[in-house]
């Protein structure tokens, strides 16, 4: 899988929505929030690599 730039967009219950960073048509997807680093929240970005997320600023 190639790189991505995320966006968290909302939270709902143990679930957040993520859309890619600059292609927003290329719609939402959710994850689960426990594979996710711990602190995230609305707004905040994310890197994906090697099925892997990080916190960017």
């Amino acid at each position: 899988m190639e790189p991505k730039d995320l966006i968290i967009t909302k939270i709902e219950g143990e679930y957040a929505y993520l859309s890619e960073i600059g292609k927003p048509e290329n719609g939402e997807v959710f994850i689960a929030l426990a594979l996710l680093p711990s602190g995230v929240d609305i707004g905040t970005k994310l890197h994906f690599e090697l099925f892997e997320y990080t916190i960017i600023e």
